[in-house]
């Protein structure tokens, strides 16, 4: 897959996206969507839809997909920037719409996104839906998972709640529920982080191991794979460790680690969407 010809530290326009405004269950939202084939929810992290974020959206469509981003939160299409960022992040702690702090229940935009997997699966037909979340938003794609329509979870640094390490943003009945259906239907999910990440901890991966057993893949890649020139203020300032997998800290070259990880995404979402 060839690398990005765009600058990452410039505002993206986004224009070879199509901006749609969707209401689902009473609430509109900005989705920007492109491509043909199975859909693909890409959730963003903090703080927003990024030029990287949008590249990793980009190679999603490449590979021939639907990609369906909604806009969560922040200034689409905008530079990471650290006090911009701070203020989006404090902001989104604050909403109704996401729980931030205390695990052991889902936050309520999850809602809201199973059911645009739902409108993704009806408009673009095959299998199922695949979904990523990162950061932020990196434990929504397991909620989905409570969508029929959503067959290929990813979990990017899930990072959610914020004040408990060892903690995972879901309820007991629903994460029981999530992996009875794993089981049944004979799906794993796939989650990434850094060794090193201090807002994904290798205790909250054990803590999804314990709940979802095998059908839990993990994917834990050393420090030294990160990328760490020419980061984004908010990336170097305020996450200050390494934290994005598939965006700000991939290294677009060949060999590395985080190209690896870019790619077995791309690989276990067309396994579980393209109809044979």
């Amino acid at each position: 897959m060839p690398t990005t010809t765009r600058n990452l530290n410039e505002t993206d326009p986004l224009e070879d996206f199509e901006r749609r405004e969707i209401t689902l269950d009473d609430a509109m939202k900005k989705v920007y969507v492109a491509g043909t084939g199975p859909a693909v929810i890409v959730m963003t992290e903090m703080p927003g839809i990024s030029p990287h974020v949008a590249r990793f959206a980009r190679w999603v469509r490449d590979a021939g997909f639907t990609v369906y981003m909604p806009s969560l939160f922040g200034r689409d299409g905008a530079v990471a920037d650290a006090e911009e960022g701070k203020a989006v992040f404090q902001h989104a702690c604050l909403s109704a719409e996401f729980r931030a702090f205390a695990g052991n229940k889902s936050s309520p935009v999850t809602q809201w996104l199973r059911s645009l997997a739902r409108l993704a699966h009806k408009e673009c037909g095959g299998p199922g839906v695949g979904a990523i979340g990162m950061c932020f938003t990196g434990n929504f794609a397991l909620t989905m998972m409570l969508e029929p329509s959503v067959l290929a979870p990813v979990l990017s640094q899930p990072a959610l709640p914020l004040d408990n390490p060892v903690g995972i943003e879901i309820s007991p009945e629903e994460i029981s529920a999530v992996r009875q259906r794993l089981d049944r239907e004979d799906l794993t999910l796939m989650a990434y982080r850094f060794e090193g990440d201090r807002f994904c901890t290798a205790q909250r991966f054990a803590a999804y191991a314990e709940a979802l057993g095998t059908r839990f893949v993990a994917r834990v890649l050393p420090d030294s794979a990160a990328q760490q020139k020419s980061l984004p203020s908010f990336f170097a300032e305020v996450v200050a460790s390494p934290h994005s997998v598939v965006t700000a800290h991939l290294i677009d070259e060949a060999g590395q680690p985080t190209i690896a990880a870019r790619d077995e995404i791309l690989s276990f979402f067309a396994r579980r969407l393209v109809s044979k």
